[in-house]
């Protein structure tokens, strides 16, 4: 435990090195838009670097999000050694539901998968888990799917008994002094002990963690309980089991990284109450169980994305302003994340003048981070932008 609050202290202190510094544009190898910029929503992109060395992205496109049943998922390649997408495609299109948020991953043993969420009643606390996976994806643009089913997870009651532990933890620690916690804190406790409501809802958002064990943890959070867990498959991805849940107040859309020791951190989005922060926390058994969510002082609007390189630097990407999506930035850590000494932005317009979010971090064998995230600027429509960086030439 003194380990885990150890961790998690320097952590929040690295937080506000980030806050304080002034940072300069990324230099890229690559930098461009998948598609031209159009007027529908485009949204929550995902990218995997292919065997052959193409890149595949997905994304959700449509009138809206959980409301318009339009949305769809859609997908492009970049041929490796090529500076031109190809022409987008659908990737996936449940009848009648809107699709959301796209998940782009390889298996162990270089199985594509792409999971994602059809979004039931237009509530996204009614989302369902579904997966596609494909064997043969490198010669035509579009991968050839050759399985589809749902991921379907039971919480048993141990999911209560933590949800309760942990929030009482929580107050504890000091974590519980605003007016409106308790009553939001047994509200969810209540909500925890109905089988049906901690079985639904969960959705994915960030690229799995694979565990040298062969362990594949992919990142899941619950608009309704507002909090985070990991679904867990020892069988690359034939079959899959929910972790613990990571109890907070807010916390979503976690992403994870390894530490040196071997334990398990997770960096999450703060839907909580204001200001908006990075939340943190650990895991010491390789992801079933994890320690409350504690707020950092990394000021951040929306999703994260972090990653361990090749050369054990952890590098971070987010929103780090506290008033919108006008910037999106790049730091490498070479403590784990003890302090962010080198920073980069990858967007910054005046507020107002654009959004940019959602990012996806993945690092290809070649060594090069390959990133992709939502780009709006404002009537000029929306698009996916790409981007990559090679991380050896920041030092």
């Amino acid at each position: 435990m003194s380990r885990l609050i150890a961790t998690i202290s320097c952590l929040l202190f690295s937080c506000l090195v980030i806050a304080q510094t002034k940072i300069e544009p990324v230099q890229t190898v690559f930098s461009g838009l998948i598609f031209p910029p159009q007027p529908q929503h485009t949204h929550g992109s995902s990218i995997v670097s292919l065997p052959n060395g193409d890149v595949l992205a997905a994304w959700f496109q449509g009138s809206g999000e959980r409301t318009a049943d339009d949305v769809k998922i859609m997908g492009a390649r970049l041929r490796k050694g090529s500076k031109t997408w190809s022409a987008p495609f659908v990737m996936a299109d449940t009848y009648g539901l809107p699709d959301c948020n796209p998940v782009l991953f390889l298996n162990n043993h270089n199985k594509l998968f792409l999971v994602w969420i059809a979004v039931q009643a237009h509530r996204w606390e009614c989302s369902v888990l579904k997966y596609r996976t494909a064997v043969r994806y490198t010669d035509s643009i579009a991968p050839e799917w050759n399985w589809q089913d749902n991921i379907l997870l039971a919480p048993s009651d141990s999911f209560a008994i933590e949800t309760a532990n942990k929030f009482k933890q929580l107050q504890k620690n000091g974590h519980g002094t605003a007016s409106y916690a308790p009553s939001y804190d047994n509200m969810i406790v209540e909500a925890s002990h109905d089988f049906a409501k901690r079985s639904t809802g969960w959705m994915t958002r960030i690229t799995p963690l694979k565990l040298s064990t062969g362990r594949i943890l992919l990142p899941l959070y619950s608009d309704g309980f507002n909090m985070s867990l990991a679904a867990i498959s020892d069988d690359d991805g034939d079959t899959w089991r929910a972790s613990l849940p990571i109890v907070g107040r807010g916390n979503v859309q976690p992403a994870f990284v390894q530490d040196k020791n071997g334990d398990l951190v997770a960096y999450m989005r703060d839907n909580g109450d204001a200001p908006s922060r990075v939340q943190v926390s650990k895991s010491v058994d390789n992801g079933q169980s994890w320690s409350a969510a504690q707020k950092t002082d990394i000021p951040n609007t929306a999703s994260v994305g972090l990653i361990k390189l090749n050369d054990k630097r952890w590098a971070f990407v987010g929103n780090d302003e506290s008033d919108g999506r006008y910037r999106l930035s790049f730091f490498l850590s070479d403590d784990e994340g003890q302090t962010w000494r080198w920073k980069k932005t990858l967007e910054n317009v005046p507020k107002d003048s654009g959004s940019f979010s959602y990012p996806c971090l993945i690092q290809s064998g070649d060594g090069l981070v390959h990133i992709s995230y939502s780009h709006s600027l404002g009537k000029a429509g929306e698009s996916i932008k790409y981007v990559v960086v090679d991380p050896a030439s920041i030092k």
